[in-house]
């Protein structure tokens, strides 16, 4: 039914109250269950909610928007996923302790314009996670799409076992319907998330209420600190959004000695710093009457400068004014909801914390507050956290991305509904997510999370490795052979059959494996392998085999897996929201590559096609890691040259993509280096002389491998995002796909200036331009300057493509110009969601990955 109306209100009221009475018996297996489908269906719609979001509001950008609503479902899945929320869920015999949860009731929630989608998603999770029912209160304009989360996460819950009216919602707010919903008397508490006088709202309608303050984030920056990582991160969070979030930085406030290095360092990175005339008229139309000007809020910096009759860059990132006063007279002290920044220098560190207290007491007390400084100096990070009255003292982590929790510090709860204690005038001051009654301060610093370095158990290699490699097998008892006709024809099945019969194992040869495998294809060879009862899983082939026998592999153990759930994109390996089962009880798994590329004999990663839809599921995990890998030489010595070509160009674009990314690291960026100059070195000579080059042909099959261990730890980036749609839109093979795209997109990367970086703790300000300039000079290309290094780069790159007779643009691979154009914006919505894209240096809009597209079609870099 839709709401309109009192009376229709009323009718809603009593039906959600209704529904939560029966949720509230339900037992924690049933609740996490409802929880868990909940989160998938808010995780699989977070790109259309996006859109639906800035379409409705006009506020923001899509991108931004996507990484929220993942957050959302992903983050907040992954922190309660394992909590108890239902009857005992704690026990302490030795002091005979008891605590027995019990829901709420029926919550009220109240949606902010700013982020309707992404709170609508965390309020619904976190309702459902505790047995209560919600009904929303969209902000008007954004009505739309706050309802359509609402919804989607209701068919999910319901659909996974929930009470039909768990979740309801208001078709038509308005300011008399949402006080009449927050006073209802069957309503127990209150969510609110909004204006100033929308959260006042809640706390004076006489019912429970946890709301959030204003914020209006100081940020210092002292002398010791990272300047770039510090420049970089406030850039990176103050355009998140286009600054709405409320965290977000408000206020700069840099120590004397060095605030003309950190005004310096802003302007090269995109900033713009206002004249006294300019900031004048910014003010005039940021402020208005005491408040930030609606016309502002979301909008981007160029736009904001248009509105007060200033002309500037449209790639400019901030407008940043320099200012001394705080208060009503100083329209750049307040909280602005938009990327304007105002900057304060301090004469010394204790100046600095005193100037960051008078702005949050000006405007923003109990909300979040940030220090950039050494972390040796914890007397500096001591003195800022006691004299911050915020709940969130950030240390060295963009506001916007850190105050959220759980990205810059594990430890820091994920939400998006931040308290501000009695501070702020709140109930809570932690991240809402638990009820609190005491101000509890934290100060969460940031911190490099572990990062990891796994590759099969044993690696075999050398000409003629394969028979004494597979000694190590002779305690088994069934051997499943997973491979394709061609190869099997070939008889290359034959040199493993020997040796698993001079061992007296049993063995069976599964060969129905396609270029594409797919789904019907898995499942026909787990119904043999269940009849047969391996021990061992021997994948014999190039990546198609391999893939499959991954999927085999992990179906035959856990037939209960779903492909769907399997294949859910991730932001983080560790958070993901299906957990991965153990593989190995059952059977061991190895590999045997025959050709040189993939190096999918060492990595966590395969593709299955559904082919009853033609969807394409790419799926990563560690436990997909082969137990043994055994890279004989000899096993590709007859590969076709175009074969050897593509795939070989392949592992080469895996290699660069690993070296670059943001998981790069020292464990890494070797094994990448040493693939990339064999790679060059050897590729024209595996191409030309064949199997009469022995020495090329080995060379390759290494540097294939040795990509392999790099990528599968580093990850890749948006050449293979790019590579994965363009190759399966029109029928391109992956390695000529990677070829045609590799060129602009390192002219891309290659700048110390991104629109938008990566968020990861480890890539502390923009890397690639200086990575791709190491690649060069490894090369020994020569170049004054990484510039020309990068550019030298791309010619070397340029002329191996020529070198082995690759199509050098999209057209010229027989891609016509009509077809091309009117498949590319889906292809690039695609490739933005793929799961390579979120390890690439530069963060991309979906126009931008229209934009590569483009210049590859034509040759342009």
């Amino acid at each position: 039914m839709r709401v309109t109306n009192k009376e229709e209100l009323e009718e809603l009221i009593e039906r959600v109250k209704s529904a939560q009475r029966e949720y509230a018996t339900y037992s924690q297996k049933k609740v996490d269950e409802i929880f868990r489908r909940a989160a998938i269906a808010a995780n699989d719609n977070r790109i259309s909610l996006a859109k639906l979001a800035v379409e409705d509001t006009g506020m923001g950008i899509v991108e931004d928007k996507v990484i929220k609503n993942h957050f959302s479902a992903e983050f907040i899945y992954n922190k309660y996923k394992d909590d108890k929320t239902c009857g005992i869920v704690e026990h302490d015999t030795s002091f005979g302790l008891k605590k027995i949860a019990e829901p709420v009731g029926v919550l009220a929630g109240i949606v902010p314009v700013t982020n309707p989608t992404s709170t609508t998603i965390f309020k619904s999770l976190i309702a459902l996670k505790t047995r209560n029912a919600i009904i929303f209160s969209p902000h008007p304009r954004a009505k739309r799409c706050t309802t359509e989360a609402a919804r989607i996460v209701l068919e999910a819950a319901v659909k996974a076992g929930a009470p039909e009216g768990i979740i309801g919602w208001i078709d038509e707010p308005s300011i008399e319907m949402s006080q009449t919903l927050m006073r209802h008397k069957y309503i127990s508490m209150i969510l609110a998330t909004g204006g100033p006088g929308m959260v006042k709202a809640a706390y004076s309608s006489g019912k429970p209420a946890i709301g959030v303050g204003s914020g209006n984030t100081p940020v210092v920056v002292d002398e010791t600190c990272h300047l770039k990582m510090a420049v970089s991160s406030i850039l990176m969070s103050k355009t998140f959004d286009n600054g709405v979030i409320c965290a977000s930085e408000q206020s700069v406030v840099v120590v004397d000695e060095v605030y003309e290095d950190v005004k310096k360092e802003f302007s090269e990175r995109g900033a713009y710093i206002l004249s006294p005339e300019e900031k004048k008229q910014v003010g005039e139309v940021v402020i208005v009457d005491g408040h930030v000007n609606p016309q502002i809020v979301g909008k981007p910096a160029y736009q904001i400068a248009e509105l007060a009759g200033l002309e500037v860059p449209e790639s400019t990132k901030v407008l940043i004014a320099e200012v001394e006063k705080i208060g009503e007279a100083e329209p750049f002290s307040y909280e602005k909801l938009s990327p304007t920044l105002a900057m304060y220098r301090a004469n010394k560190f204790a100046d600095a914390v005193d100037i960051a207290v008078e702005l949050v007491r000006f405007g923003g007390i109990g909300h979040t507050s940030v220090l950039y400084t050494e972390l040796i100096n914890q007397g500096r990070i001591d003195y800022f956290g006691s004299k911050m009255k915020t709940g969130r003292c950030l240390i060295n982590m963009p506001a916007s991305q850190g105050a959220i929790g759980d990205i810059y510090n594990f430890k820091l709860d994920p939400s998006l509904t931040l308290g501000c204690g009695s501070w702020g005038g709140n109930s809570v001051s932690e991240n809402v997510g638990v009820r609190h009654l005491l101000n509890i301060k934290t100060i969460a610093e940031r911190k490099e999370n572990m990062l990891w370095f796994r590759v099969p158990e044993k690696i075999y290699f050398k000409y003629g490795s394969l028979p004494t490699a597979m000694s190590e097998l002779e305690h088994k008892k069934r051997a499943f052979i997973v491979t394709d006709k061609p190869l099997y024809d070939l008889g290359y099945a034959d040199k493993i059959i020997d040796e698993l019969d001079e061992m007296g194992i049993d063995h069976k040869v599964f060969s129905d494996v396609e270029p594409d495998p797919s789904i019907t294809t898995v499942e026909k060879a787990v119904k043999q392998m269940r009849n047969f009862g391996p021990d061992i899983i021997i994948a014999l082939g190039g990546g198609s085999p391999m893939d499959a026998a991954k999927i085999m592999w992990l179906k035959y153990e856990h037939p209960e897996a779903e492909f769907k759930e399997l294949s859910m994109t991730f932001m983080d390996i560790r958070k993901r929201i299906y957990q991965f089962p153990k593989l190995g009880k059952k059977a061991c798994f190895v590999a045997i590559p025959t050709t040189s590329g993939t190096g999918s004999e060492v990595t966590p990663f395969a593709v299955v096609t559904d082919d009853k839809t033609g969807i394409k599921y790419p799926i990563a995990d560690y436990e997909l890691t082969p137990d043994m890998a055994i890279v004989d030489p000899d096993l590709v010595l007859s590969m076709p040259p175009k074969l050897a070509a593509y795939s070989g160009f392949d592992a080469l674009v895996h290699a660069i993509e690993a070296y670059v990314s943001v998981l790069s690291n020292e464990y890494t960026k070797g094994l990448a280096l040493e693939a990339i100059r064999l790679v060059f070195k050897y590729l024209p000579r595996s191409y030309k002389n064949g199997s009469e080059d022995r020495k090329a042909k080995e060379k390759m099959h290494y540097a294939a491998t040795t990509a392999g261990m790099a990528f599968a730890n580093a990850f890749l980036g948006i050449c293979h995002s790019m590579a994965h749609k363009l190759g399966s839109t029109f029928d391109l093979p992956h390695g000529l796909a990677n070829g045609l795209l590799i060129t602009p997109i390192i002219k891309y990367n290659a700048t110390d200036v991104p629109i938008k970086q990566a968020s990861f703790p480890q890539y502390k300000y923009p890397l690639s331009k200086r990575r791709y300039a190491k690649i060069a000079e490894h090369l020994q290309l020569g170049g004054n300057s990484d510039d020309q290094k990068v550019d030298l780069l791309i010619k070397e790159i340029n002329k191996l493509r020529r070198e082995i007779d690759m199509p050098m643009t999209i057209e010229e691979a027989g891609v016509s110009e009509s077809n091309f154009y009117k498949k590319l914006d889906k292809m690039a919505e695609l490739a933005f969601d793929d799961q390579c894209t979120g390890a690439n240096p530069r963060y991309p809009l979906i126009d931008e990955i229209k934009g590569l597209y483009t210049k590859a079609f034509k040759g342009e870099i």
